[in-house]
């Protein structure tokens, strides 16, 4: 949908804001763009629609050179967010969001029809907002009229120049919440600027890290963390960041090593014998398909023995469970609902693969003090 093909910028004295970039946007993909000061984000955003020219390359939108579109018709239709919303101070929050649509010609009930739809959208009510004036608003409210100017005219393409980011952090953190829901509901071509790398983590469907004016490496988010191809784009990253943002960790990366299991036929002088040389309290039922059926513990198998032919007779629900495509933050919050602190991992087909317990969540997300400890 967004294509850079060997695009650069240089100004009139010699600088290279950005060095010959290639990438390409799918239609609905919300990309991150990151760096340093002076790294070439900002440059390379604002070329999207030409509010700065690039001097060599071609950048094209849906197949077509944006060089050979009308400037004014390019920048009518892709939205465009900045830091503190940008407003016009003199006009109401329903005249800042129809500005675009007049522009376009539409007509006074679909542009009323539109802004009422838009300021619900983002959360603001049109009869308390509508009539207002930017300095009425807080800060957080202007940003997300902001968001519904953007939006007005439906745009393919939406810009976000460091939106969020004269935001106090909680307000923030909220409004970053917002955006993914918004996008989830109108998969918009999002194109964002932050130097704040926890949020590029938790916007990005990609994020673009840049130094210098070169682009370095352009993966997903699990991607930059696990494989980083650059020495500065892991030391730009963090090595504790994945630590910081347990949502981006894979559940798979934090399940026990060793899984002990016993079928429901299994006798509990058996299973207890199992239990004692493996050193665990309890053990996962499963059947001859690796199902999980449920889980018995030693304690019940002990005062039952006598009662009891096979361990089914003692089982009981374990109602907690993930699937293998869960993260490490699911973990956490599955285990304050798992009475027995073992949470089953399932593949897609209902087997089990491994358990994740208190003891591998703690190793796993407090490897980043042993990691970085250093003895005085």
């Amino acid at each position: 949908m967004l294509k850079f093909s060997n695009v650069s910028k240089v100004y009139a004295n010699g600088f290279e804001a950005v060095k010959s970039v290639d990438f390409e946007v799918s239609r609905g993909e919300f990309i991150v763009l990151i760096g340093p000061s002076g790294s070439g984000k900002t440059t390379t955003m604002k070329m999207i629609n030409r509010l700065i020219p690039h001097t060599s390359g071609t950048i094209s939108i849906n197949g077509k050179d944006i060089t050979k579109l009308n400037v004014v018709e390019l920048r009518r239709k892709i939205g465009y967010v900045i830091q503190q919303a940008g407003l016009f101070p003199h006009y109401t929050i329903e005249k800042n969001i129809a500005i675009v649509p007049q522009l376009k010609g539409w007509s006074k009930q679909r542009i009323n029809e539109r802004v009422h739809e838009l300021l619900l959208l983002v959360g603001l009510d049109p009869e308390t907002y509508a009539k207002r004036f930017p300095k009425e608003l807080s800060g957080g409210q202007q940003q997300r009229v902001g968001v519904a100017r953007a939006l007005a005219a439906d745009p393919e393409i939406i810009l976000m120049d460091e939106p969020f980011g004269a935001l106090d952090p909680i307000t923030r953190e909220q409004l970053q919440g917002e955006l993914v829901s918004l996008q989830k509901k109108l998969k918009k071509t999002i194109i964002f600027v932050t130097h704040d790398m926890d949020e590029a983590l938790k916007l990005g469907d990609r994020i673009a890290i840049l130094q210098d004016g070169n682009l370095l490496q352009f993966d997903t988010p699990e991607k930059l963390l696990h494989e980083p191809a650059h020495g500065f784009v892991e030391t730009f990253i963090g090595k504790d960041r994945m630590f910081q943002n347990p949502e981006l960790l894979p559940v798979t990366d934090v399940i026990a090593d060793n899984v002990f299991t016993a079928l429901p036929d299994r006798s509990p002088e058996r299973a207890l014998a199992l239990m004692r040389k493996r050193r665990i309290k309890r053990l996962i039922v499963v059947d001859e398909h690796d199902v999980v059926r449920g889980i018995v513990s030693a304690y019940d198998l002990v005062a039952k023995m006598k009662q009891i032919k096979t361990i089914e007779e003692t089982m009981l629900p374990l109602d907690t469970y993930l699937y293998d495509t869960a993260t490490a933050k699911d973990a956490i919050y599955a285990m304050s609902e798992s009475p027995y602190g073992i949470i089953p991992i399932l593949n897609t087909d209902h087997k089990l693969i491994g358990i994740v317990t208190r003891g591998t969540l703690l190793t796993a997300l407090s490897s980043q003090w042993t990691e970085t400890e250093v003895t005085p």
